[in-house]
């Protein structure tokens, strides 16, 4: 086994898909398939279940790919570690965010204390999907919401959690709708609303979706999408309302819509900043960390 036929298997069981696999890696589709067989001829087991065109990944590869993911974990921390100790500050950093639009700000700012640092970024809907990047070791660090009941959620061994910032969240209306003139709403009056919003699974769209079950009615959807800036256009089409947290009126303040603050029930979401524990954060990723902690407190200072 070499390293470049474990990066190649670990990508092929990630996607259980060879095609998607063969693109991600930049190479052939056959030398890709090639070097899996060969893997398994030298393991002497296969590592996949095959259906046709689907492959799926079974025992064996399940527990070559822990070992795997494991390998590469550490040999990215000895990177780390090794760039730590020859004392440079080009470091990356792998970043998690549910709010891209606060990204801009915040990593220009860091980015003018630290001009050498470098990111990778990636934009996760749902803590779940957040948490096991965390657990694999792809991210360092994640800006997340957890659900309202998990507020002070009991993360499980070796992720650890800090809150950053509890965000309102207000309904969006047209310009022309008859609340529009309204300095606040109570969620029911909108019961009977047409309701934009982003697709089912998305960590906004289950909090909203709680709210509105909260005061006894369930939002009839007309749109649904996966682009919040599509969604205010469409509300400011007329189209219907939609929810927007705090952040994101602060990142768009030219919405050609109303912007309602929802009296009862109290709609807000926690944001945090997650990690490993067991995983090494270089000196780039822990200013980062200290540097996120101090930006969001200043915002939670900030007049809404």
């Amino acid at each position: 086994m070499n390293l470049l036929q474990l990066k190649y298997f670990q990508t092929v069981a990630r996607l259980e898909h060879m095609t998607q696999a063969a693109r991600t890696l930049s190479i052939a589709q056959p030398s890709l398939s090639q070097t899996i067989a060969h893997l398994e001829d030298e393991l002497g087991v296969p590592l996949f279940e095959r259906q046709g065109k689907h492959i799926r990944l079974n025992a064996f590869g399940r527990v070559l790919l822990r070992h795997v993911e494991h390998l590469f974990g550490e040999l990215d921390e000895a990177r780390q570690e090794l760039a730590d100790l020859a004392g440079t500050e080009h470091g990356q950093i792998a970043l998690s965010v549910i709010v891209p639009q606060i990204l801009p700000e915040l990593l220009g700012a860091f980015q003018e204390l630290h001009p050498h640092v470098s990111f990778r970024l990636f934009h996760q809907r749902t803590l779940q999907a957040a948490q096991q990047q965390l657990e694999r070791g792809e991210i360092d660090l994640c800006i997340i919401s957890p659900p309202l009941e998990q507020e002070n959620t009991d993360w499980q061994e070796g992720l650890g959690w800090i809150p950053l910032l509890s965000e309102e969240i207000y309904l969006v209306v047209p310009l022309g709708h008859p609340l529009a003139g309204r300095k606040s709403i109570h969620l029911s009056e909108v019961a009977h609303e047409p309701f934009i919003s982003l697709k089912a699974g998305d960590s906004l769209r289950e909090l909203t979706d709680r709210f509105c079950r909260q005061v006894g009615f369930t939002p009839r959807i007309v749109f649904e999408g996966d682009e919040t800036e599509t969604i205010r256009g469409l509300v400011g089409a007329g189209l219907g309302v939609t929810f927007i947290p705090r952040l994101m009126v602060r990142s768009a303040p030219q919405l050609a819509a109303r912007v309602l603050p929802i009296a009862e029930p109290h709609c807000q979401r926690q944001l945090g900043l997650a990690w490993r524990t067991t995983h090494y954060l270089s000196q780039a990723a822990q200013q980062f960390r200290a540097f996120v902690i101090q930006y969001f407190h200043q915002l939670e200072q900030e007049s809404p």
